[in-house]
């Protein structure tokens, strides 16, 4: 069990000896230790969110979106959409436990809705896109207390666009030169070049996912493809990235599958 409702992010230590998981209906999330055969044993540790936000149909109580550690692996941040926060634990991945640091977490903007988070390379920087107001927030990560500091914030939509849209997913390229994130409504994938200096984010464009609702998509180590998953037109696309640019380019490779919603290499 994953000691929650509706669980729809994990992250594996890097022992690999706790997984890690986020409850989004019960605002929850749980460390469960891995056994030696790789089943899971009962949960080592249970942490309930507490809190709510401005937006009444979406931000009722918390919604734990994801939970991610640091490379040190001594610190988890978890988004969590309902509360307008990402929230800072201490990690001890030999007992698998959490405990809140100090300080114990960071406010998104009034209604944003943090979702997901990613890591610079570099260890010092952080990105967190937030699901209802299509914002990716860039931070300045301390990897001494697990603390962020917010650099800025840009919209993932283009300007003047005035659809629906939500956000998914957040990735930052192998190189640490671009940051990415998917629109489902605008149905592309915002492409960011990262300043070297102080790790803001500048506007290089937007591509066409070739599909609708892009939930997840993942770059390949080598830095040279991006796959998207678009949930409900049921495809998996490959793109090659342009490593002078950043901007990814579909190819003909595709494939078609049932609501594809995670996409990972391994």
């Amino acid at each position: 069990s994953s000691h929650g409702s509706y669980p729809c992010h994990i992250t594996i230590s890097k022992s690999g000896k706790h997984v890690l998981v986020a409850n989004y209906g019960s605002g929850t999330l749980a460390v469960l230790p891995v056994l030696h055969e790789g089943s899971l044993a009962d949960a080592s540790c249970i942490i309930q969110h507490h809190g709510s936000s401005v937006n009444s149909s979406r931000q009722e109580g918390p919604h734990a979106h994801s939970v991610s550690l640091d490379a040190s692996n001594r610190f988890a941040l978890a988004c969590d959409l309902g509360t307008d926060q990402v929230l800072i634990y201490r990690f001890n991945d030999t007992h698998g436990t959490l405990t809140p640091s100090e300080p114990a977490a960071v406010a998104a903007r009034p209604g944003a809705g943090p979702r997901h988070l990613a890591f610079h390379p570099n260890g010092r920087l952080a990105y967190v896109i937030n699901e209802l107001d299509s914002t990716i927030a860039a931070y300045r990560y301390t990897s001494v207390d697990g603390s962020l500091a917010l650099i800025d914030t840009v919209s993932t939509l283009p300007t003047g666009f005035s659809g629906a849209s939500t956000t998914a997913e957040v990735v930052v390229h192998p190189s640490g030169k671009w940051v990415y994130g998917s629109n489902r409504g605008h149905d592309s994938i915002a492409v960011f070049a990262v300043n070297p200096g102080s790790g803001a984010l500048r506007p290089v464009g937007h591509v066409s996912t070739e599909g609708k609702t892009p939930r997840n998509f993942v770059c390949h180590p080598s830095g040279s493809f991006l796959v998207v998953g678009n949930q409900e037109s049921d495809t998996l696309i490959v793109f090659e990235i342009d490593l002078r640019t950043g901007i990814p380019r579909p190819t003909q490779h595709r494939v078609s599958l049932p609501q594809p919603v995670c996409v990972r290499f391994l």
